[in-house]
Parts: C-alpha cells; structure tokens; sequence
C-alpha cells in the first residue's frame, strides 16, 4: 500500500502537463479502428494515453461510461459505435483534460450529425459526488469557519443520497482505459465496488490496463514518476481478475494479454491487458426443470459459484444460473435444455445446484409419449 507517496497529486501534475504536450512514455501503442478516428480532432489523439481498446466490445444503443475519460478519445469513439440511440459518459478528475474533451464535443459532434456524450468532473472511486457541482458550490459559499465546512459536508451527503452523479445500476457499460492502475492503493477496493454499483443488473465492465507478472514492492510504488507513469500502481494479473470477484462479479475473463511486456522494471513485466466482468449473478435458486450441457473442451469446469459441469452431461440448475448460462459469457460453451411444458412460477421449488445430473424424463416431462418418424427427424432437411 502506497502509504507515503500523495498520488492524487503526482497524477494531477503530470497529466496536466501530458495535456499541453504529449508525453511518449504514458503511452503503450493500441491500434484502434481507423474508421473511428476520422472525426476526432487530432489534439485529442495526440494527448491520448491509453494501453488497450475497451471500445472493441460495445454495441448499438448502450449507455457506456468511461472512467478517466481524459481528453475524450474512447468517449467520441464510444459514441460512434453505440449511436444516437445510445448514450456516453465520461469521468475525469483533470481540469486541463476536461477542457480539452468539452472543446472537442462539439466538432465530433458536428461530424457524426448527434451529441450524446456528457463529460462529468469527478472522482472515478467516488462517483457519487460531482465535482463541478462542487467547485461550483464552493465559489458561491467560501469556507471561512467550521460552519461553513458542516454545511458544505451536508451538501455532499445530501448529493450522495438524492443525485449522485452516477446513479446505482444506470449504465449498461463501464469502460476504462489505462486509469485504474493510478488510483491510490487504499483506494482501490472502493473503486471496484464503484463499478459495480454503477452498473445495471446483466451489465458489464470492460477495463483495459496495466498488469504485472509479480506484485510490485512498496519502494517502487513510493516512486512519483514510477506511479503517474502507469507502472508502480499496476495490478499483478493474478490479482486484477481477483479485484473484480471480490465485489461481486463473475464471468472475468481476459481476452487480451500482451504478449511482449511494455516495460520491464527490476525485472518485474509490465504490460497490458484487458479484463471482462458481468454483474447480475444475484437471485433465487429455484428448479423450474430446466439443464444445460457443457460442450467441453475441457472434462469438466466450475462456475464463480461453485457449480460444476461436466462435459456432455446435463446438469440440473436452477432458473438463475440457467438464465446466466444462456447469456455472454457462456454462450458458446453451454447447451440450454429447457423443460418440454414450462414450470408455472407457482409450482417452482427452491432447489440445491449441487451439479447432479438431471434425467432428460424430467425436462421432457412424466406424460412425454411422443413418436416421430420419417423425414422430420433431423432439421437440416438430411437424411439422419
């Protein structure tokens, strides 16, 4: 834990400057897709400093916010991708990087005919409080006594619980592109849950940033340049998966680790990956008769609950894992068995996933007494 560097500041100051002029060394190179950059002023790509592309797996009509949002980059592609329909946030915490994005909203907006991106100054590990809502509460009430600063205290509370700046469970997407790791260690866990909170009920985070193969020694993460520069305050990669299951997601997966490390440090690897995590794993364990089937490859696997499924088989599971194993991630790895006649609501029972293995006479049904013959036995229009 970073317990004797003030990094809020090391990482105001030399994003301030890296705002002015560009700075080689906070970048790790990211190809983007071209069609995307068109429209973007040049000033904002060249004051972009990012490590991977969260943008790659949005879609249409989602509401996507970006923490650390910094010059706009990922912002005016996000609003390219997810369209009139959809909706872009930004967070940042750096003047001189807001006022660069807000200039740049309007000619990317001219371009692409729509305007559907709001940028919000504001703590991305406390995103209840807008902090242009403070500045501006600030100019009209100084605080000079301690009366002032328990009315200015009351202000926040009160911001928290009636209009936080992100609402709980409003965003669909919550992108982030090479900030996380300059967040203060002590920080960190409040971060995650921040995500979380924000995000919707089936909603997903798409985080790309900097990992290390080792967990980084405290002289190295007291070091101001080491921290701003996006390498002292790195996860370790085992670690940054773990950052996200502790507050409550599941499905992490890690499409995209960097073969090559970025940078090398006291022969510690730096280098940048990106991690997807869903949340919306919360409800009833309820048997409404319905299995899946684990295509393989593997003998058998077990889910963030504890379920296990083994290759070929089908296995009981209750109607919210089946509803979590019929949606992204799993997709392409489960076959969904649903029951011939649904199960009323009413005659569902609670039930233990225990991972046993469930008789196709049940999700057929006890009067299943069906006989087919003749040329519809397969739906491919072949001979079976």
């Amino acid at each position: 834990m970073s317990n004797t560097l003030d990094t809020e500041n090391a990482v105001r100051q030399r994003y301030s400057a890296a705002a002015q002029e560009r700075e080689v060394e906070l970048c790790c190179p990211v190809d983007y897709d071209t069609q995307y950059l068109k429209v973007i002023p040049k000033e904002v790509i060249d004051r972009d400093y990012g490590c991977g592309d969260p943008s790659k797996w949005l879609r249409s009509g989602e509401t996507v916010l970006d923490l650390g949002s910094g010059g706009g980059k990922i912002c005016f592609i996000a609003t390219q991708v997810v369209g009139p329909k959809g909706k872009v946030i930004g967070v940042d915490m750096n003047d001189t990087m807001l006022e660069l994005a807000r200039q740049s909203q309007v000619e990317v907006a001219n371009k692409i005919g729509y305007d559907n991106v709001h940028f919000h100054k504001g703590k991305i590990q406390d995103m209840s409080i807008d902090r242009d809502r403070v500045d501006a509460y600030l100019v009209d009430h100084p605080i000079t006594n301690e009366a002032g600063l328990q009315e200015f205290e009351s202000m926040l509370h009160t911001m928290r619980r009636e209009s936080p700046m992100i609402p709980d469970n409003s965003i669909d997407v919550v992108v982030s592109n090479c900030v996380l790791n300059l967040v203060d260690a002590s920080e960190k866990e409040q971060l995650f849950r921040e995500i979380f909170r924000v995000l919707k009920p089936g909603g997903r985070a798409v985080i790309s940033d900097i990992v290390s193969d080792e967990f980084v020694p405290q002289h190295l993460q007291n070091d101001p340049e080491l921290w701003s520069g996006c390498i002292s305050g790195a996860f370790q990669e085992t670690d940054f998966l773990r950052a996200f299951e502790r507050v409550g997601f599941y499905g992490c997966e890690m499409p995209v680790l960097q073969e090559q490390p970025w940078q090398t440090v006291e022969g510690i690897e730096f280098r940048s990956a990106t991690v997807i995590a869903y949340k919306g794993k919360e409800g009833r364990c309820d048997d409404y008769n319905e299995a899946v089937i684990y295509r393989g490859p593997f003998t058998q696997v077990t889910d963030d609950r504890g379920n296990t499924f083994r290759r070929g088989e089908r296995t009981a599971v209750c109607r919210d894992t089946f509803t979590l194993m019929t949606r992204a991630p799993y997709t392409d790895d489960f076959i969904p068995i649903p029951p011939h006649q649904a199960v009323k609501d009413a005659d569902a029972k609670p039930m233990n996933c225990d991972g046993h293995e469930r008789s196709a006479k049940i999700t057929k049904g006890k009067n299943y007494d069906l006989t087919i013959v003749g040329d519809d036995c397969c739906d491919t229009g072949d001979c079976c």
